[in-house]
């Protein structure tokens, strides 16, 4: 997968760009370094190299800095780590579950639901999640270039019922402030949509993504925007992540929260209810627990439905229901998200 769109001309010099763009250039990319930051053994759990080479290592440096030194069981270490278990085959796990590739409305362009659209806007992530459901996707034949992309768009023109777009990815926000300008105002022009909805990880991964130019972009917007971002984990908020978040919704965003439901990461009632409570305490309402999709080389992130709906119970007894995140799963075909619990 490319780091550059087609339409982005290159800065002349590392030293022109923003600290997010250099922090994207120096992921840590090599298991062994990972290793040794985090004072690991690779005896002790070593990597897969058929699981590297499939879906390389990819995570940013202030994401590693949060794991605890010395253990294999940290739940952050466990999102990114290209394990053994990713290599072995399992029945009913394929490559593409949720069908996104019989949604495509035209290049860079998914509409898996009535009134909305999905845009990859993105073919890159700042981090590698192992339990991704889109570590399969074609990205060459969703990558279009500008004038590609004026053609996609044309498309949502023409359908007067689409009136959110929400930009996806990888990740929307991996662009440079210059091209997400340039496609926010091409969704601008079309009349009939009034929401933008983004779906990113880099505030929470890369705070420093959080600059002055995005948010002018979103707070000058005509869209009303709502930002989804993705955080599993309660230590995946600090201090950094906290201000980046304080200035988007001063910026007058809306803040969501989606998480995946992850065995070894967050399968517990404590786990949620510490999410729930840091996210809130940030200014961000959780939204979706989803279980996971059966996306080939996961399977051992699995958590059963029942197992999913007593951690929902639990957290619904002792939280306030604006706490409680609906336990949702997807399944291709259906006009929404299946709400399990």
């Amino acid at each position: 997968m490319s780091n550059t769109l087609p339409f982005e001309r290159p800065l002349a010099s590392d030293r022109d760009k923003p600290d997010w763009q250099l922090a994207m250039k120096d992921l840590v990319s090599d298991p062994a370094e990972l290793l040794s930051m985090l004072q690991l053994a690779a005896v002790e759990r070593p990597a897969s190299l058929a699981a590297q080479e499939a879906f390389p290592l990819r995570v940013p440096r202030a994401f590693v800095a949060r794991m605890a030194r010395g253990d294999w069981s940290d739940p952050l270490l466990r999102q990114v780590w290209p394990a053994v278990e990713e290599t072995r085959e399992q029945t009913g796990w394929v490559d593409d579950p949720l069908q996104e590739q019989a949604a495509a409305l035209a290049p860079g362009i998914l509409q898996k639901y009535p009134g909305r659209a999905l845009l990859t806007a993105a073919p890159h992530c700042a981090i590698h999640c192992r339990y991704c459901f889109r570590r399969h996707f074609d990205y060459d034949a969703n990558s279009p270039g500008r004038q590609a992309w004026e053609q996609s768009l044309e498309s949502l023109r023409q359908d007067l019922s689409i009136s959110e777009a929400i930009l996806s990815g990888g990740d929307p926000l991996a662009n440079s402030d210059r091209q997400l300008a340039w496609l926010v105002n091409q969704l601008e022009a079309i009349p009939q949509l009034h929401t933008l909805r983004i779906h990113t990880r880099l505030p929470v991964v890369i705070p420093a993504r959080v600059t002055d130019a995005l948010l002018d972009l979103l707070r000058e917007s005509r869209l009303r925007v709502v930002m989804v971002l993705h955080v599993n984990h309660a230590r995946e908020l600090d201090a950094d992540c906290e201000a980046a978040i304080s200035r988007l919704r001063d910026a007058g965003l809306i803040l969501l929260n989606q998480s995946v439901l992850l065995a070894g990461v967050n399968d517990s009632v404590a786990a949620l209810r510490d999410l729930s409570e840091r996210l809130f305490s940030t200014g961000i309402l959780p939204y979706y627990l989803h279980l996971p999709d059966r996306v080939a080389g996961t399977a051992h992130f699995d958590v059963s439905e029942a197992r999913g709906c007593e951690l929902v119970a639990a957290l619904r007894a002792g939280l306030p229901g604006y706490l409680v995140p609906r336990l949702v799963r997807e399944i291709p075909g259906q006009s929404s998200k299946t709400v399990i619990a």
